[in-house]
């Protein structure tokens, strides 16, 4: 499977391509572009200054430069948090996406989108303060509305980004039974 790995608001740091890594290793190619060049955060005030001083429509820009010369094949669509966000919005607009690996987040969805039994899994902390309950019933009626085909896994007591061993959200159980639960999707497709 050809994947193409978005990184969180803190940037291209060593839990997204250890990511990749762990993906490789289960024979997929992965791309993780670097939507921030080079810069990356250590705290939320900080990449919320990044990614406002680049402004999301550059952000989308680079996301979509970096996908296309592979997006013929067909991709995968993943990322973290922010990352995944931008994997969603581009998944929803491939006709060709393969699917769609949501980890710490989600995003609005555009009027009238369309597609065609997209496979949608996403890993969401709960609490998450950042994905609310009422929140993700409004989003996965919405995305079960345009046509996709979404699973959702909660992890109780797991911080946002807790897949990342580098930031506090950190949760070794949770990580590990969101990444074996995420190498059967992605065999799957």
């Amino acid at each position: 499977m050809d994947i193409m790995l978005f990184h969180s608001m803190y940037g291209l740091r060593p839990a997204v391509e250890s990511a990749a890594e762990r993906l490789r290793e289960a024979g997929h190619r992965v791309w993780t572009p670097d939507l921030f060049e080079g810069r990356t955060a250590d705290s939320v005030e900080e990449a919320m200054a990044i990614t406002d001083g680049i402004g999301k429509d550059e952000l989308l820009k680079r996301a979509v430069l970096a996908a296309a010369p592979h997006s013929e094949r067909g991709l995968v669509y993943a990322g973290f948090s922010f990352g995944a966000s931008v994997a969603q919005t581009l998944a929803l607009g491939d006709e060709k996406a393969r699917g769609l690996l949501l980890l710490h987040g989600t995003s609005d969805l555009a009027p009238n989108v369309s597609v065609d039994d997209l496979p949608v899994q996403l890993h969401v902390a709960e609490p998450d303060a950042f994905e609310s309950d009422d929140w993700l019933s409004a989003w996965y009626l919405q995305m079960r509305k345009a046509g996709a085909d979404v699973e959702i896994y909660r992890y109780p007591g797991a911080g946002h980004v807790y897949t990342d061993p580098e930031l506090p959200d950190y949760d070794a159980e949770a990580a590990e039974r969101t990444w074996a639960i995420v190498l059967a999707f992605l065999e799957s497709l």
